[in-house]
């Protein structure tokens, strides 16, 4: 990789340079005046107004989406690995609704999916302490699974108990009209939502309510002590360099190679 290439690959793939860092917030800037221009044009006095200028600058953004693929998979060292990577896929998606709008009508208001690319704001301004925090919240969701599958399978038949009882306390005359709608008012009652389209009328049922209401409140609390419990793992310093063959990101600020694919990183 020659020092143009890598200088334009240090730009495009990382957010430690300042042309990094500057690429990536602009790149951030114009995906949300994309968002925005998209949702303007759903607005009816605007599309009839302003429909001409609102086509011409998602054009540009298009071209400019397009412009910035096409890097990306120029200056890679394996194109096809980065195409079917996570974001790679995202990057084509925010180019390919407003070409598929030439051809098939009502497609335009796919350009929305480019808010997906704002999944890239973790990396740019190198904000370690809440990438590192959603990498210890996500561990420890999946160490604590098997709790929270064992948690959730004793909701699930609490509120089947719970729905039937209150089927056969209040019956049809007080909207439960059968145990399914006695389940969907004991979902809505133990998470707390209350929507309020069915409620008990006899004092039984209001008892039942009650005790209903307040385990609901423990309920909700359970899971949050499982994951916290699990978050235990001390953050370190990382990085937003990219791996030039395997395009795995984040390493330590001291690593020579990667930690994926054993191949040196980019100095």
């Amino acid at each position: 990789m020659n020092k143009t290439k890598q200088k334009i690959y240090e730009i495009i793939f990382e957010a430690d340079t300042p042309g990094g860092k500057l690429f990536d917030v602009a790149l951030l800037f114009i995906i949300i005046i994309s968002v925005a221009l998209v949702l303007l044009e759903s607005v009816p006095a605007i599309r009839d107004n302003h429909l001409q200028l609102l086509h011409i600058l998602e054009w540009c953004i298009t071209i400019i989406f397009s412009i910035e693929y096409i890097l990306r998979v120029a200056i890679v060292k394996k194109p096809m690995r980065y195409i079917f990577s996570f974001y790679g896929v995202i990057d084509l998606l925010s180019v390919l609704p407003t070409y598929i709008g030439l051809v098939v009508a009502g497609s335009h208001s796919l350009v929305v999916i480019r808010i997906l690319r704002l999944l890239r704001v973790f990396r740019i301004l190198k904000l370690t302490r809440y990438t590192e925090a959603g990498r210890s919240l996500a561990k420890a969701i999946w160490h604590s699974r098997e709790k929270i599958s064992v948690f959730i399978f004793f909701v699930s038949m609490l509120v089947i108990i719970i729905g039937t009882v209150m089927y056969l306390v209040e019956g049809p005359d007080h909207g439960f009209t059968s145990i399914p709608r006695g389940i969907y008012w004991a979902i809505v009652t133990l998470t707390t939502v209350g929507y309020g389209d069915i409620s008990p009328g006899t004092p039984l049922g209001q008892f039942l309510a009650g005790i209903v209401m307040i385990m609901g409140y423990a309920i909700i609390a359970v899971p949050t002590g499982i994951v916290t419990a699990e978050i235990i793992n001390p953050t370190s310093d990382k990085n937003t360099q990219v791996c030039p063959q395997c395009l795995h990101p984040s390493h330590d600020d001291d690593a020579v190679f990667c930690k994926k694919c054993g191949s040196r990183l980019n100095p």
